[in-house]
């Protein structure tokens, strides 16, 4: 039998709040949502970004002030929707006023009359530029006389021509979270992000290993532009430019595979498998895929797969308003025939629109082969049974796209009607759409859905893009959709495109129902397809079940005893899960990170010919190996 990947946790944090228990789906439907929800997830967000912290007795605001549990949601309302999802840059990243920038001058005598000026002895080059001569040196001070043009740098600043961006909550800092000293905002993100994902499982990690062997499991995961902000690569490009040294850790915690290293390292202590696999804004699907065929082969029976991308700097800003890639504010201005552009909606999927907006995220999912969920009492949110991935074969433009998302769709689709029936294809499923809304991908993307809804016979094919609220958060971009996608599963609301007014009139759409509302789809959320489409013909789709169809084939595989006595062990785990949840919405979150604690003494490690015996860890690794070539040897 083939094991089924379900998903039994989920965690995060975007520009939506945090992903475990729905929160950052319920904030993008906050409006369609019963009111207890909505005022659940507004205090989630109100102690996420500091405006109340439970005392023990009761909540206070940041000043102080006493305050029930039901005033919170009516009292900062405003500001939390104000501040959360996409919106104007604000000046705890940079200020997108004056962003420092180096002038390049000459500067030299007038005609043939040398100048002198006077510099601290620390602060001369070595060796001295062509046409300076030192005059004299008194008291660490050197007089230089210069007698040739020298070219010189000077920082000066501009406004950045694009101000929108899907920033974390404002208030919320996940640096502050941990010890989390030079480390790259990505890597902080990813230490966050995982932690809530492991913590939302409501089952003590330590009980899931002690039925698993430690090469049972497997982490994926990875970021596209890698670490570029100071702590990392960006830092240890920008040192010497800027005047600076070199650090020891800039190197190493720049490298894209950090978000898995980190996770290994200080939040599991894994010794099984690992991987960073990049494909552009499609990597966590490429993640996902090889976490998914080491269950369905048998080869693990966890993994834990996601991303982290942390691309609000400046550098990243300009190389994609280089490619005319983002939105820029006269651009998005000019949409409303406006003077002053509407940061919140400047991300309009499938609307007149003129590129995406950035965001940040770090996503992370647990997911296990189906018997170990059932063992564990593990909730099921979800399963995936398949994700394909394809080329584009030759291009001209590196970052154009091409037919290989034709063919991860249309798998896709083909796969799930295999699995279900056409019925379910035709009248059950929806898309989440890479939707990066850029005029290209408006009119590309939507010819490929309506192609493939004509061809399997599905018409009014339900399609959303959550970018318009997050932005793009390239590697994490579709564990963006697979949050979301959880969230219509368990809510049954798929959000509308609110921030695109009209669908633009190139967009192919016979077959579509590209919603621009809210829409109920209680009935008929089985199927959700993830697609992407990455720079460099990275194409991905991958398919997700709802817990209802899962479970479902659960109880056809396993028999109605089997699943009886799993709903009994999953009460005590809704309620862990519940316990934590309310946790992060009293008091700050409360990251794994053990760092340098419990390590290994390799000294006492015992290998016997049929078992590796690791200190502190319970069950051994098996060396007995079947032979996978018996027909060959």
């Amino acid at each position: 039998m083939t094991s089924l990947p379900v998903i039994i946790g989920f965690g995060g944090i975007s520009s939506a709040g945090r992903s475990s228990a729905h929160h950052a789906y319920r904030r993008i439907v906050m409006e369609s949502l019963p009111l207890a929800q909505q005022e659940h997830t507004l205090r989630a967000l109100a102690g996420m970004m500091g405006l109340v912290k439970y005392t023990g007795s009761g909540y206070q605001t940041a000043t102080g002030e006493a305050l029930a549990e039901a005033e919170i949601a009516p009292r900062f309302r405003e500001q939390i929707l104000k501040h959360t999802l996409i919106r104007r840059l604000e000046p705890q990243y940079f200020d997108g006023d004056h962003m420092s920038v180096q002038l390049n001058f000459e500067i030299g005598p007038d005609g043939n009359t040398p100048f002198v000026f006077s510099t601290h002895n620390s602060e001369l080059p070595d060796p001295l530029p062509t046409g300076w001569r030192v005059l004299d040196s008194t008291g660490g001070v050197t007089r230089i006389e210069v007698s040739a043009a020298t070219e010189m740098r000077l920082e000066s600043h501009r406004r950045i021509p694009v101000q929108s961006a899907g920033q974390l909550p404002t208030g919320f800092d996940p640096s502050s979270l941990y010890a989390s000293r030079f480390h790259p905002r990505g890597l902080v993100m990813t230490i966050v992000g995982a932690s809530d994902a492991v913590r939302s499982i409501g089952i003590d990690w330590d009980t899931i290993l002690g039925k698993l062997r430690p090469d049972e499991i497997s982490v994926y995961a990875s970021s596209a532009m890698a670490q570029l902000d100071q702590y990392g690569t960006g830092g240890m490009l920008q040192a010497r430019l800027r005047g600076g040294r070199v650090s020891a850790k800039q190197l190493p915690l720049g490298l894209n595979t950090m978000p898995a290293d980190f996770v290994n390292a200080y939040v599991l202590g894994n010794v099984g498998c690992t991987g960073a696999i990049a494909g552009a804004c499609a990597s966590f699907l490429y993640n996902l895929r090889l976490a998914v065929e080491d269950i369905q082969s048998g080869r693990r029976r966890l993994a834990v797969v996601g991303n982290a991308e942390a691309p609000l700097v400046p550098e990243v800003i300009e190389g994609y308003h280089a490619m005319s890639a983002l939105a820029t504010d006269d651009a998005v201005a000019k949409l409303d025939g406006a003077s002053v552009p509407d940061w919140r909606r400047a991300s309009r999927p499938f609307g007149d629109n003129c590129g995406f907006v950035l965001g940040e995220s770090a996503q992370y999912f647990v997911l296990c082969d189906d018997k170990l969920a059932l063992e564990l009492g593990a909730d099921i949110h979800g399963a995936v049974p398949d994700v394909f991935v394809n080329a584009d074969g030759f291009k001209k433009s590196i970052s154009s796209p091409g037919p290989g998302n034709y063919i991860t769709l249309s798998k896709a689709v083909a796969a799930m009607r295999s699995l279900l029936g056409e019925d379910a294809v035709r009248t059950r499923s929806f898309i989440q759409a890479h939707g990066s809304s850029t005029p290209q991908n408006r009119v590309t993307e939507s010819k490929i859905f309506n192609q493939v809804a004509a061809a399997f016979g599905i018409e009014h094919w339900p399609v959303t893009a959550i970018k318009a609220f997050v932005g793009h958060s390239l590697a994490p971009a579709s564990a963006d959709q697979l949050t979301n996608t959880l969230g219509v599963f368990r809510h049954g609301i798929l959000p509308g495109i609110k921030t695109t007014p009209a669908i633009a009139a190139d967009v192919h759409r016979e077959h579509l129902d590209i919603v621009l509302k809210d829409t109920d789809l209680s009935d008929r959320a089985d199927i959700g397809f993830l697609n992407s489409k990455g720079f460099g013909g990275n194409n991905a789709t991958g398919a997700i079940l709802s817990p209802t169809v899962a479970l479902r084939m659960l109880e056809k595989r396993h028999g109605a005893a089997t699943m009886q006595d799993y709903r009994r062990r999953l009460e005590a785990t809704r309620e862990a899960a519940a316990a934590y949840d309310e946790a992060c919405c009293r008091a700050p979150m409360q990251p794994i990170y053990r760092f340098g604690d419990d390590l290994m003494d390799e000294s006492g490690i015992t290998i016997d010919g049929h078992s590796i015996h690791l200190p502190g860890i319970q069950n051994p690794v098996d060396l007995d190996l079947p032979n996978r070539y018996p027909d060959m040897v």
